[in-house]
């Protein structure tokens, strides 16, 4: 039997930390949050915050080939109830034990698998496979606020054919705060990583709290992990989030990252080829937002 050839990565922005990728025959739907610009996303604990922008795709344009979704936690702003009614109930979503026992018993996700850190499952197609580990993640430093927030994952997804070597390896770092537990495990066990796609965006409860990385932060955070590409995401999208990417932008050329750096306009996409350097396309014509009566 002939070997697979490489597969390239093809990730779609669709908005906020919600990616679509395509790997072969293998298709993921990361953090889904379709809500509407202007909607509100529930934060938990009396806490809304107002969506500013239109997401690329509706969920009722995506592809009916997903094979699986990955959320890093439940959160309004990353599973959201234009998502919960419109997404196929019977697809797995890979996420959190604490998310995973919400999703089957109240939003009747009965595939959701629960995934303790460092655990893994693998995603399969007829030629290519993913294998998803789930790593640990941190939405707040401590105290208090670390009671109040769900907890979070961060995942490392390995592309390659089945039952072959790895060929691509892509890091999502979820919400995480960069505490010095998280940082150091992340970096060991992602050496060489071939992508990070940092969630930012410097979200500030009210009282000043932050709990997802600000820009300078986000930079460190690439500075440590040595990636060889950096893919900024969960910015700008939501009125608590009040570090733009131009703080990202910044602070990373200040540590020398500014040739690995990937930013990709909502609907764009990033084509990702073993040992090459990646293609960002531009997106195209920009769907007509829909909105059912239902989500009215």
């Amino acid at each position: 039997m002939m070997p697979t050839p490489p597969q390239h990565l093809d990730l779609q922005f669709i908005g906020n930390a919600t990616t679509l990728i395509r790997y072969g025959d293998v298709t993921l739907l990361t953090d889904p949050n379709f809500l509407h610009r202007g909607d509100r996303a529930y934060l938990g604990h009396g806490l809304t915050s107002r969506r500013l922008h239109e997401p690329a795709l509706g969920v009722d344009q995506l592809p009916t080939d997903i094979d699986a979704v990955i959320l890093s936690h439940l959160h309004g702003d990353h599973w959201d109830r234009v998502t919960r009614r419109g997404l196929d109930r019977s697809l797995p979503v890979l996420t959190t034990p604490h998310a995973a026992r919400r999703l089957r018993r109240w939003h009747r996700f009965g595939a959701a698998v629960a995934m303790g850190t460092w655990q893994s499952h693998t995603v399969s197609g007829r030629t290519c496979q993913v294998k998803v580990t789930a790593l640990p993640g941190r939405h707040a430093g401590g105290g208090v606020l670390r009671t109040l927030l769900p907890p979070v994952m961060g995942s490392l997804l390995e592309f390659g054919p089945v039952d072959g070597p790895a060929q691509l390896r892509l890091y999502l770092s979820g919400d995480t705060m960069p505490v010095p537990s998280v940082v150091g495990a992340v970096a060991r066990h992602c050496r060489g990583m071939d992508l990070a796609v940092l969630h930012l965006g410097g979200t500030r409860l009210p009282g000043g709290s932050l709990v997802t990385m600000d820009g300078a932060q986000g930079a460190a955070f690439a500075a440590q992990l040595d990636p060889r590409w950096v893919m900024p995401v969960h910015y700008e999208e939501y009125t608590v989030m009040k570090s733009p990417l131009v703080d990202f932008l910044d602070a990373a050329r200040e540590r020398k990252l500014r040739d690995r750096l990937v930013v990709c306009e909502r609907g764009g996409r990033v084509v990702l080829r073993p040992g090459q350097s990646p293609v960002i396309e531009p997106p195209g014509p920009a769907p007509r937002p829909t909105r059912p009566a239902s989500e009215a």
